[in-house]
């Protein structure tokens, strides 16, 4: 299963500086907004857990919520993503790769689940 995102940088700015902290408790865990030091990294996040959402073909819902679905970096800095049981079980995934990319403000996330 594959799936994309796109998301302005701009937009998660606008939100962060309208909801403050709360914005990014919205669909990020405490380890997750440590490590999003700024707001293209943040878009980054967003981007790939709808990517992961599409997917799956559910969108964000009862099916797949933001938080279960965490982004964690490697040693080398190398996006991954780690996927709740609840996912892994109910879609039958055993793997799941990630990519993220931020440039001209847009943040873009793709992702390959099996």
């Amino acid at each position: 299963m594959i799936g994309i995102d796109i998301v302005v940088i701009s937009r998660i700015s606008k939100l962060k500086k309208r909801y403050g902290e709360a914005f990014a408790k919205r669909f990020l865990s405490e380890d997750e907004i440590k490590i999003a030091k700024n707001d293209a990294t943040m878009a980054g996040f967003y981007a790939a857990k709808e990517a992961v959402s599409k997917a799956l073909g559910c969108g964000i819902s009862s099916e797949c919520s933001f938080f279960d679905i965490e982004i964690y970096k490697t040693e080398k800095n190398a996006p991954k993503i780690k996927l709740s049981d609840k996912l892994k079980q109910n879609f039958k995934i055993s793997e799941a790769d990630i990519s993220i990319s931020h440039d001209g403000g847009f943040a873009i996330a793709a992702v390959i689940l099996k």
